[in-house]
């Protein structure tokens, strides 16, 4: 088991597109833990969705906006942002500096099913 895990700064700090950078995964079932840089302008890749088990970032850097079930929240730097499982969310970044948060989602995600579900997706199979 490698104990120490070194963020790559160097990648992080170099690219102006989104970045992610797993840290933890598959080594504890207990959770999975990644770095993820986002660009002015970005967000969610999945918009507004879901995940199965809970997720919990940490804002290291950049302010970063967030809605959770349809309230809207700004989270800067030191900020802890808990998304509850099942419960609809996003991310996005509306400022002019990246963002740098921790993801964590606790337990760790089955492999077996997608990470996230859109939440067009949960509404479309309801019909």
């Amino acid at each position: 088991m490698e104990y120490v895990r070194k963020v790559e700064l160097k990648e992080l700090n170099d690219t102006r597109e989104r970045w992610s950078q797993v840290l933890l995964d598959g080594t504890l079932d207990s959770c999975s833990v990644t770095i993820i840089k986002t660009p002015a302008g970005g967000g969610s890749p999945a918009g507004l969705h879901t995940h199965t088990v809970d997720q919990i970032f940490y804002v290291l850097s950049g302010t970063m906006n967030v809605e959770i079930e349809g309230t809207a929240h700004v989270a800067g730097p030191g900020s802890l942002v808990v998304f509850p499982a099942l419960v609809p969310h996003r991310n996005w970044n509306a400022g002019d500096e990246p963002t740098v948060h921790l993801a964590i989602a606790a337990p760790r995600a089955p492999s077996d099913v997608p990470f996230a579900t859109p939440v067009n997706d949960l509404t479309s199979s309801q019909d």
